[in-house]
């Protein structure tokens, strides 16, 4: 029996270890910096303006229209079969990029990598559906080390293989194609999760009917005809109310889930400090993610690759590297959040925007450069602080789907910035002013929560003052006029 209990202690570590496997060779992409000269190049022949506008884009459109309905599907299907689908999808992506060629191939690639992008939520959720609660900070911990481990080694081996071995773009994504089929292979070693965190969950059930009308508990793969104790109905009788309730069960199921959802939702920004984080979470991803896009477009356009040494990988390595460092930071800030919180929102925001305003103004190539590297370090670091901030309140269930939904939000806004900004059918920016827009826009952001924290910090010392006069106002009032006193400054609070 104790030999069992160990075995039951220790099933973490085996899925553990796949799925640190699968995100290290899945995140393992050392021609990821190097995008926009292989785009750009002999190899593909394209010109900026149809990556841009005509082909950028389409992850964007593509990553909108496939978040919801994955998320929802993920966890119906229980993770492992969404895993595997972001395997097929880096797959197709690479083969793509390796083999095909025109406007409209390039177009497929990117609807592709959407697809992988927003199956991204399987690999994050799968090991809680796996693991006890008491192991959750351990497995989040290893999950989230390797990809970045992983990040950073690939544009770190990127470079050193375009500078020192001369390794062409076309061979980079070989090498990418390989470690992304290695992912594909170990997500098979996967356990089948037996439980979800909305469709199947092991730990809610539905209110249980009376004695005589039992009906077999959610998720159960018996089928509705099954009775315990009893045998099966006679064929010629029909069907029992309970039975047709079970025919239904999947879609009163899907129908209970979304009301679940949407009161969750209402419950998690009814908390103005979890409304303001996610405000933040979501403007800035935004922002984010717009830059991360066409950062190598800017980049080619201070020194194009064709007459340049590109030190992109070498770039996103110390880039990443940084972010890791500020991330992990945060656990040694001993700061109060609610005081002065969106002061950093603001403050760090206000940086991003300078580094951004800096790369569109600058012509040198160490500017741009060095400003990407400050603005994704500020980033990291404030999102860490606003994920730290929002699940520190929330039950593992409110946390992905309030984290889910803060991305879906920063998805509809990166979309409206990129069909107005960016696309053909819109103002079809060149990528210069486009980054005075980045920066303008960060800017509109550390505007909004610097004003916010004034209003904080002016409220709190506004309070403390009132708090002050009112223990010295009770300490020479007698007995009869506290009550009158009291009542009075919580009034005026």
């Amino acid at each position: 029996m104790d030999c069992w209990k160990q075995d039951r202690r220790n099933t973490w570590i085996f899925p553990t270890l796949v799925l640190c496997l699968y995100g290290f060779f899945y995140m393992m992409k050392p021609s990821e910096p190097f995008l926009i000269p292989y785009l750009t190049g002999p190899d593909k022949n394209l010109t900026t303006e149809e990556v841009t506008n005509e082909i950028f884009p389409v992850w964007t459109y593509s990553y909108l229209a496939l978040l919801f309905p994955v998320f929802l599907i993920t966890d119906y299907m229980r993770y492992k079969p969404i895993l595997l689908l972001q395997g097929i999808s880096f797959i197709i992506t690479y083969l793509l990029l390796l083999f095909a060629h025109g406007v409209l191939a390039m177009q497929l690639v990117e609807f592709f990598y959407g697809l992988a992008t927003a199956t991204e939520v399987a690999y994050y959720a799968y090991i809680y559906s796996v693991v006890s609660t008491d192991h959750y900070q351990r497995v989040t911990s290893y999950c989230r080390s390797i990809t970045l481990v992983a990040a950073t080694v690939a544009a770190l081996l990127g470079q050193l293989l375009v500078s020192l071995a001369d390794v062409s773009y076309f061979h980079l994504h070989v090498i990418t194609l390989t470690s992304v089929s290695l992912a594909f292979v170990c997500s098979f070693a996967l356990p089948m999760p037996q439980k979800s965190m909305f469709f199947h969950r092991k730990d809610v059930s539905e209110p249980l009917p009376a004695p005589e009308k039992a009906a077999p508990p959610l998720g159960s793969d018996r089928p509705s005809s099954y009775q315990e104790d009893k045998g099966s109905p006679p064929a010629d009788r029909a069907p029992t109310p309970e039975q047709q309730a079970d025919n239904a069960k999947p879609r009163n199921q899907v129908l209970r889930v979304l009301v679940q959802l949407s009161k969750d939702l209402r419950d998690c920004y009814s908390s103005r400090k979890l409304l303001y984080w996610s405000l933040w979470w979501a403007l800035a991803t935004a922002g984010f993610n717009q830059v991360l896009n066409y950062i190598q477009v800017l980049w080619d356009f201070r020194a194009p690759s064709h007459s340049s040494a590109v030190y992109n990988g070498a770039v996103e390595a110390i880039a990443t590297f940084l972010s890791a460092v500020t991330s992990f930071i945060v656990q040694y800030m001993k700061i109060n959040w609610d005081l002065f919180g969106e002061l950093a929102l603001g403050i760090f925001s206000a940086l991003d925007a300078g580094s951004l305003l800096l790369m569109h103004f600058s012509t040198n190539i160490w500017a741009s450069y060095a400003g990407y590297l400050i603005f994704k370090a500020c980033y990291m670091l404030l999102i860490t602080i606003a994920t730290f901030q929002i699940a520190v309140n929330l039950s593992m269930e409110r946390y992905a789907l309030m984290f889910g939904f803060n991305n879906f939000v920063a998805l509809v806004i990166q979309t409206i910035i990129t069909v107005a900004v960016v696309d053909s059918k819109g103002l079809k920016l060149d990528i210069v002013t486009q980054f005075l827009i980045y920066g303008s826009y960060f800017a509109v952001i550390a505007g909004i929560f610097l004003i916010r924290s004034i209003c904080i910090l002016v409220s709190s010392k506004c309070k403390i003052k009132i708090t002050r006069s009112c223990k010295e106002h009770l300490n020479h009032a007698d007995s009869e006029s506290k009550e009158q006193i009291v009542t009075g400054y919580m009034t005026r609070l």
